[in-house]
């Protein structure tokens, strides 16, 4: 049992530092869709290579049933509709206000969590439980405790004008 416990951790690691990097790749082009663009392409070759080395480890056939194949092509759909609209999460805020993940990761994986169990009621047709609907609603009361407890970056400030050696302690301007 440890193994879907570590893999699932790794994820959490792995998409709780996706926000950041995207903001890292926004600051750097000034341009949400750049990145977007960067993010299809890495999962465009990760799917690929890791679906590719995944069936050749398990020594599976490559074919698909016609269910399977539907279904996995709306899951990635649905991964990259998320991974889209995390891109316009992040890039719409106010103007000239930086990228934040910090609030927008924990409104994004409480909702997940909470989608993911709203979903298995619905597949399985679970009777009600309150514990669930209670759960899901101090998941909402953590998202925001933990968006609004978040260490904030201090706005970058404009860099101060510099002087070179020639123009220190000249009443001249500098050329």
């Amino acid at each position: 049992m440890k193994w879907p416990i570590i893999f699932a951790l790794m994820t959490g690691f792995f998409w709780g530092t996706y926000g950041p990097a995207l903001g890292l790749a926004r600051a750097a082009e000034q341009n949400p869709f750049k990145p977007y663009l960067m993010i299809g392409l890495a999962y465009l070759v990760w799917a690929v290579l890791g679906g590719f080395g995944g069936i050749a480890y398990t020594g599976a056939k490559m074919q698909y049933s016609g269910t399977g194949a539907t279904w996995g092509f709306i899951a990635g759909s649905l991964g990259a509709f998320g991974a889209l609209t995390l891109t316009l999460a992040m890039f719409s805020f106010s103007t000239g206000m930086k990228p934040r993940a910090d609030i927008v990761m924990p409104i994004v994986f409480g909702t997940a969590v909470s989608v993911t169990a709203i979903v298995s009621v619905i597949q399985t047709k679970a009777a009600f439980n309150p514990y669930l609907y209670m759960g899901i609603a101090g998941m909402a009361v953590c998202i925001v405790t933990v968006a609004y407890n978040t260490p904030h970056a201090a706005p970058h400030k404009p860099a101060a004008p510099t002087t070179t050696p020639e123009s220190a302690g000249s009443d001249k301007p500098a050329h």
